[in-house]
């Protein structure tokens, strides 16, 4: 579904699957600026929007996705994961409990498969699942992971906007106007994707693949509760975390500044250049498509600040400390996962004894 905002002056569409909505409106750092100082509207329009009503919402929910959601009170934006059977990860949901129903966004077309799945399991619970994305649309109007400003939605959903977080969910007829309506400049999809990758929050779909676990991305305690109960995929977390460490960790690159371009979406992790091979990691990246593959990239971008900088996955066993090529493109890391992630529990090796 086109948005409006592409009509306005200097809008340039994305790229799949954000070519429905504005790239950037022409001036791409002065657009960072302003989103990270809650000045901005960013167009997400084409992410799905479901909504789930009815008495039995939040017990359901919280038995079929990763976040305690059973208590969650009314007005408090969380998020959730759906997982299969081995616990990898399958849709990512930003949302919020308005008191009487839930209101989520997700990744876009993507809300098609999940609200089909979610009605397989509503069985006899007092639940009702609608793909509500054709009336309602997304924006967002503060940096990713910042806490938005004082009147960045308050008067808004009074007017019959949903807030969640830093987004808001508008009815689509008011998308068109909506800039003006709250005194904020339109900044396009490239600024706020910079804001996200600087603030190491990975997107489904571009840090994920068929066969990503949450440890590996980091949704641990922003997505996924510890000491909830039963859930599908629940035995594979909580394995990585109490015995084991995930195959794989999201990083954050910095990307070489004198090369004028970027790293595409899936392009390959490699060793950087002048490293003795032993240093390499003993195996590639399974199902790696060229020799000494160690990952992939997931989103790159420019930042106003901090330059070319990049998300990627890696192999747990890379070394911190080694310089990568991101797509051919010199790149120093940052971490975001350690390579110890998870195996929390210590086991006494007196209690191991007494075991045996």
């Amino acid at each position: 579904m086109r948005s409006p905002l592409l009509d306005t002056p200097g809008a340039v569409a994305g790229e799949t699957p954000d070519d429905s909505v504005a790239a950037h409106y022409g001036d791409l750092y002065g657009e960072q600026r302003a989103l990270a100082a809650g000045q901005a509207l960013v167009d997400r329009s084409n992410r799905g929007v479901v909504r789930i009503s009815g008495p039995d919402r939040l017990r359901w929910l919280n038995d079929l996705s990763s976040q305690k959601l059973d208590t969650l009170e009314a007005g408090i934006p969380t998020q959730t994961l759906l997982l299969d059977g081995q616990g990898r990860v399958e849709h990512h949901l930003t949302l919020v409990d308005d008191g009487d129903a839930v209101w989520a966004h997700v990744e876009p077309g993507t809300s098609g498969e999940l609200v089909a799945f979610l009605d397989k399991m509503r069985f006899m619970l007092r639940v009702e699942v609608a793909d509500i994305g054709a009336d309602y649309a997304v924006v967002s109007v503060a940096a990713p992971g910042s806490t938005p400003g004082a009147g960045a939605g308050t008067g808004a959903a009074a007017e019959g906007v949903v807030a969640i977080g830093g987004d808001l969910l508008v009815p689509r007829d008011r998308l068109a106007g909506l800039p003006a309506e709250l005194g904020l400049r339109p900044a396009g999809l490239w600024a706020y994707e910079a804001l996200r990758i600087a603030a190491h929050m990975p997107r489904l779909g571009f840090e994920t693949d068929h066969k990503t676990i949450p440890h590996e991305v980091g949704w641990i305690g922003a997505a996924v509760h510890l000491s909830k109960g039963c859930y599908r995929g629940q035995e594979t977390v909580a394995r990585v975390h109490n015995l084991g460490h995930p195959p794989r960790r999201l990083v954050f690159l910095h990307l070489d500044g004198s090369v004028d371009v970027l790293p595409p979406h899936g392009a390959p992790v490699t060793l950087g250049v002048g490293k003795p091979v032993e240093a390499e990691p003993e195996a590639a990246v399974e199902g790696a498509a060229e020799p000494g593959q160690l990952g992939f990239v997931g989103s790159s971008a420019r930042h106003y600040e901090l330059g070319p900088i990049a998300l990627a996955v890696v192999k747990r066993t890379v070394p911190v400390d080694i310089d990568l090529l991101a797509g051919g493109v010199a790149a120093a890391q940052e971490v975001i996962v350690p390579p110890d992630a998870g195996r929390n529990v210590k086991i006494d090796p007196a209690l191991r004894r007494r075991i045996r």
